[in-house]
């Protein structure tokens, strides 16, 4: 498997991890008191290493 597909996948799941916990902090779920402007932070960030994932996935080309 290609190192940058690898990293992706790895970036993909840290920005899910990262949009799951703050919807826990928004929403004041599980023992995750964040407030709702401090919730923003995860988010975003989340966002981020989502997209740079899923970007990282399909630019990536197979090798065969």
């Amino acid at each position: 498997m290609n190192q940058k597909r690898t990293f992706g996948a790895i970036l993909t799941i840290l920005g899910i991890v990262g949009i799951i916990y703050a919807a826990l902090g928004f929403l004041h779920i599980g023992g995750v008191s964040l407030s709702k402007i401090n919730s923003l932070v995860p988010f975003i960030v989340g966002l981020i290493f989502f997209s740079a994932g899923i970007n990282l996935v399909k630019a990536t080309g197979d090798r065969s």
